[in-house]
């Protein structure tokens, strides 16, 4: 990495490399903003260029300009690519357009985390395992074709083996930049209504046989994976090519960005968002410190 793009990631300080990895997502490019108060497209790449133009390596591109839950602040989301390739970038601009923030916007007050954790129990309809009344309630927000949740998997695997205080909801976020991910979600919506032990098997099996499927073969492979697990391979199929599980998939994309996941894996530990790619050591210790809490 160059001194320059270090220099410029410290100066956004919305992220570490060595802390966070990329997210896997192509993003609609974004629509010049309309709403009082909020930038436009164009104001945004004067201001990056005024700020970054001279540094060769780096291009941006615009994917949203939206308002935020935070009185007084818009969210402008940002590709930013440099020699590392690309990141996900967040700035908050005031409503008088005169000054900008990079980074995240957190919960705050003394139960931070709450209204989140309220929103997850009413809106989540993932398969799960684990206890219903645990203390601990982790939801993972998904991509099977994404790399980073094949290597996110076995922490959670032995997090279900050894914690028997934990509940886990598996939610689909398939990202729009993988080319088999939305198939393979439909399937494992299928798959998911019916028994745990079968879905969470056949999520292994994927994981597995990631580097093996393609969008050509998606089909056989995923209708075939469903029967080792023990589904009915060709009912999971049939039922994976209906409007109404597309239905259910983006219903839990759309979930998972009002939470603004926009990565994968996203967890969250009773309502607390935590990125993923953390050791199990130290996922252990969320959790363990969040069932304290109860």
């Amino acid at each position: 990495m160059s001194r320059q793009f270090a220099v410029i990631l410290v100066l956004l300080a919305s992220f570490a490399f060595a802390q966070q990895k990329p997210a896997a997502h192509t993003a609609p490019a974004a629509k010049p903003a309309s709403a009082t108060g909020m930038p436009s497209e164009d104001t945004v790449n004067a201001f990056m260029q005024q700020m970054f133009g001279y540094e060769p390596e780096l291009t941006w591109k615009v994917v949203s300009i939206k308002p935020t839950q935070a009185q007084g602040l818009s969210q402008v989301d940002l590709i930013l690519t440099g020699p590392k390739g690309p990141q996900s970038v967040k700035l908050y601009v005031t409503e008088d357009g005169k000054h900008a923030l990079a980074g995240e916007i957190m919960p705050f007050g003394a139960r931070p985390f709450a209204a989140t954790e309220k929103e997850l129990e009413k809106s989540v309809t993932g398969p799960s395992r684990g206890p219903a009344n645990a203390p601990v309630t982790l939801v993972e927000f998904s991509d099977l074709q994404c790399p980073h949740c094949k290597e996110e998997q076995p922490n959670l695997n032995r997090l279900a083996d050894e914690n028997k205080n934990v509940r886990q909801i598996f939610q689909n976020f398939p990202l729009p930049s993988h080319d088999w991910s939305s198939k393979a979600a439909a399937y494992a919506d299928c798959v998911g209504r019916g028994p745990s032990d079968v879905f969470f098997k056949f999520v292994d099996s994927i994981f597995a046989a990631q580097n093996d499927i393609t969008a050509g073969n998606v089909d056989a492979k995923l209708t075939d994976l469903a029967d080792k697990a023990g589904a009915k391979g060709t009912e999971i199929a049939a039922c994976a090519a209906k409007p109404e599980t597309t239905s259910r998939v983006e219903k839990s994309v759309a979930l998972g960005k009002s939470l603004e996941v926009n990565a994968t894996p996203t967890l969250f530990i009773n309502g607390r968002m935590i990125p993923g790619g953390l050791d199990y050591d130290t996922l252990k210790k969320i959790v363990d410190f969040a069932e304290k809490q109860k």
